[in-house]
This record gives C-alpha cells, sequence and structure tokens, in this order.
C-alpha cells in the first residue's frame, strides 16, 4: 500500500489554504496528543502494575524480592522490543505515511493491553500465565515503538517551522496525561476495592483502553497526511528501505540520539516504576503514597513540557536539554534523601525534583532528534534513535535499581542517574541544534532516494 499522488495533492491544496490548513494542524496536534496519551497510559498502566500487582498474581512462589525482579524484567521486555517497533514501522512510516502507520500502532496496543486484562493469573494456567504476559507485553512494546516518531512527524510537519519545539512537543505531553491516566485509574480503583484489588479489579483499568483506542481512531481517522510527505510521494523520492538507508547514512545520528536520552529516560522510569516498589517495600508506605507522588509528578510535566518546548524554539534544543540534564544530575541525591524521610509531602517534593529536570528535557527532545534527519527518511531515523535508548536507559534502569539498593544502597542508583547525565551532555555536545535551520532545505541531509516500488 503506498499513497498515491492524488492523496499528496489533496493534502497540499488544504495546506495552500489558511482556514483548512489551521484546522489540520490542530487535528494534527490533538491526534497526536491523544494517541500518545492513549499507548502510554497503557504503557504505564503495566509499569504501575509490574510494582505493585504482578509480583502476586504471575510470580506467586517467588520471594517478595524475587518476584519483583522477575515482574520488571517483564516490564523491561517493552523496552527491549521497541527498538524493533521503530525499525518495523520505521519502515512503513516513511513508505506509506505518517497517517496509516499510526493507526496500526493504536489497534495494537489497546487490543495488546485489553488481553492483558483478561489474562488468568499463574494460579490458574500455571507458566502459561507468565509466557503470555511476556508475549503481550512484547506487542505493547514493538507498537509504542512505532508510535512515538509518527506522532511528532504528524505534528511537526503540519505546523509552522519556525515553531518545530512547540508542535513537535505535543505529543510528548501524551506521556504525562498516559502516566496521569493510568496511575490515576490504579489510585481509584485501589482506594474504591481495596479488598478485591490484587484478585481482580486491577484488571478494569486495562479492559478500559478499548474505549480510548476508539477514541483515538475516530480522530486519527480525520487527519489528513502531512504536506512535507505528500510532497515526497509527488516528487516519487520515497525510499525504497528507509531503515537500511538511515543505518547507512545516519549511524552516528542514531546512536547520539540514543546516548542523548540518558539522563532523561532512566531518571524517569526511576520516579515512574522502581520508586512505587521503593515507597511500599523499602518505606513501608501505602501503595496510594507512590501511586500519588507520580501524579504529581505527572502533572508538572503536563504543563512543562509544552513551555519547555517552546523555549526551544527561542533559545535553541542543545542550551534547553544541557540545562535539564544538569538541572537532573543535581537533583539526583535530593531526590532519595527526600524519599528516605518517609514523609508524603517530602517524598511528593522529591519525585517533583525528578520530573521538573525531565520535562526541561522532554519538551525539545522530539525536535531535537528529529531534525537530524531528512523527511524522507525521519520516521525511521527518529524513531531507530528515540527508541534504541529503551535498551541502555529506560528497560534497565528499574532493574538495575532494585538490584543495586540491596547489594549497594540508594547511594549508588543516584550515582548511576549522574552517570546518566554526563552522557547525555557528551552525546548533547556532538548532536547538531538544527534549531534555527530549514530542515526541508537542508542539501546535507538530502536521503538517497528511490522510486517508490522501483
Amino acid at each position: 500500500m503506498t499513497l498515491q499522488p492524488e492523496e499528496a495533492g489533496r493534502a497540499r491544496s488544504v495546506s495552500t489554504d489558511e482556514s483548512g490548513r489551521g484546522r489540520q494542524i490542530r487535528l494534527a496536534a490533538v491526534a497526536s496528543v491523544i494517541g500518545t496519551s492513549i499507548e502510554w497510559y497503557d504503557f504505564f498502566l503495566y509499569g504501575t502494575a509490574a510494582a505493585i500487582v504482578f509480583p502476586s498474581v504471575f510470580f506467586p512462589a517467588s520471594s517478595s524480592y524475587a518476584g519483583t525482579l522477575e515482574s520488571f524484567a517483564t516490564y523491561a521486555v517493552g523496552f527491549a522490543a521497541r527498538p524493533v517497533g521503530a525499525a518495523i514501522f520505521g519502515h512503513w512510516g516513511d513508505r506509506i505515511g505518517r497517517k496509516a502507520t499510526l493507526i496500526i500502532t493504536l489497534l495494537m496496543m489497546g487490543l495488546a493491553s485489553a488481553l492483558v486484562g483478561v489474562l488468568p493469573g499463574t494460579s490458574a494456567i500455571g507458566v502459561a500465565a507468565p509466557i503470555l504476559l511476556v508475549a503481550l507485553r512484547v506487542i505493547q512494546g514493538v507498537a509504542v515503538g512505532g508510535e512515538w516518531s509518527g506522532s511528532v512527524l504528524l505534528s511537526m510537519e503540519w505546523g509552522k517551522q519556525n515553531r518545530r519545539g512547540l508542535m513537535a512537543s505535543w505529543p510528548q505531553i501524551g506521556v504525562p496525561i498516559g502516566l496521569l491516566l493510568g496511575t490515576g485509574m490504579m489510585t481509584v480503583i485501589a482506594l474504591g476495592f481495596p479488598d478485591a484489588f490484587k484478585a481482580w479489579a486491577w484488571r478494569i483499568p486495562f479492559l478500559a483502553s478499548l474505549i480510548l483506542v476508539a477514541i483515538g481512531l475516530w480522530v486519527r481517522l480525520k487527519v489528513l497526511e502531512t504536506p512535507m510527505f505528500a510532497e515526497l510521494v509527488e516528487k516519487k523520492a520515497i525510499a525504497k528501505v528507509p531503515v537500511l538507508d538511515v543505518l547507512r547514512r545516519y549511524p552516528k545520528e542514531v546512536v547520539l540520539s540514543a546516548l542523548l536520552r540518558m539522563s532523561e529516560q532512566a531518571p524517569f522510569y526511576l520516579y515512574t516504576a522502581f520508586a512505587l516498589t521503593y515507597i511500599k517495600e523499602h518505606l513501608h508506605k501505602g501503595t496510594y503514597v507512590g501511586l500519588a507522588a507520580v501524579t504529581v509528578g505527572g502533572a508538572l510535566e503536563l504543563i512543562l513540557i509544552p513551555v519547555f518546548g517552546n523555549v526551544s524554539d527561542r533559545l535553541g534544543r542543545r542550551r534547553v536539554y544541557a540545562t535539564g540534564a544538569i538541572l537532573m544530575g543535581i537533583a539526583a541525591f535530593p531526590f532519595f534523601l527526600l524519599l528516605n524521610t518517609a514523609s508524603i509531602g517530602l517524598i511528593i517534593l522529591g519525585t517533583a525534583l525528578i520530573a521538573i529536570p525531565h520535562a526541561i528535557q522532554y519538551g525539545p527532545q522530539s525536535s531535537y532528534i528529529t531534525e537530524n534527519f531528512p523527511t524522507g527518511l525521519a520516521y525511521a531515523g527518529s524513531g531507530l534513535g528515540y527508541q534504541a535508548a529503551s535498551l541502555i536507559a529506560g528497560g534497565p534502569a528499574p532493574l538495575l535499581a532494585t538490584w543495586m539498593l540491596p547489594t549497594f544502597g540508594w547511594q549508588a542508583i543516584a550515582v548511576y542517574i549522574i552517570a546518566c547525565v554526563v552522557l547525555t551532555l557528551i552525546a548533547a555536545a556532538l548532536l547538531p541544534d538544527r534549531s534555527r535551520t530549514d530542515v526541508a532545505a537542508m542539501p546535507e541531509l538530502a536521503p538517497a532516494t528511490r522510486p517508490a516500488g522501483g
């Protein structure tokens, strides 16, 4: 399936009409936000359940420590699958377009999450339960791996090119929205059904994914293909094998994009997943305390991500991003010191200390990475770079922290965060800041293209 020149012409005709283009810009932004919100709702829902439910449901024979490690191992599997999703959907996103690919990723995530909600526990079907759980987690990871770059491009390629930082930050707020929805649903269910929570009530938020997916599809079907991609189709300048072209022409950008995320992604999953276990098991606080802290962090990010995406349009991507990374390093030890007070107010404050520098980085991150790849390879290139970080940062972080805590203490985890910051600052120094450049007009970024299907 490929887009035909007639479809490209229809997208371009909308872009020439101010009112029509304005409507498509708004639709693209809304579709990106709703889609990523649903994807991340499902993804974070799993993370929350992995911390507080899955050890007893799927690994009941293990000790508390071993069960948590096994649960977070299934959590990490989803991250390992994300680069695979980036490669698969990066190919099709640069071949058939952003819109069609994003519809597939949304359906995959919603169906996989709903199936987790009906999956019997180990007590019912034995070892098949954790095996099926891992399989569904892989599907979730593949779907998220293909979602991010498409949503960013849908919003950024429709928007004004001198506001790329702001436009590309809108899909990023799907992360805190998904986080708020996921932890919020779990909090409501945990408080409303305290006796039945681990027995069956935890399944309700997973089944609710189907309703959210229906809403997301309805919005996404209204958006036209982006004019920048439609122009490539009209010129018959579609790469035949986008992923291979990216790996051959832009390997440095892919590697640097992954390393750029170290100080953003690893700390984020420490405060949204590992901290839930730390607060419950190490500080002996109720589940609601950790969920409340993560909810406050998500609310802060919801506000700050577009703010710093916009700021990066004025001050440049690298300057804003490096500032956020440095602040993350400064916050590493205070984060745990505040958590260790076991005071609810200070636990929430500690979470905020991590959430704020994360938002400062996450706002400009999407445009910073995507601007380093040409339009014809942007889906594959940015997706591979962004999702490769899952193998070295997001996926291992909760698992490493769970292992380091009893062995070396919380101080080792703080040092780990600082080490991630150092790697990020090195990557930021080497990855070009193209916030002042017209990406479409950069001849040095022109991809090797071949006629579609030729």
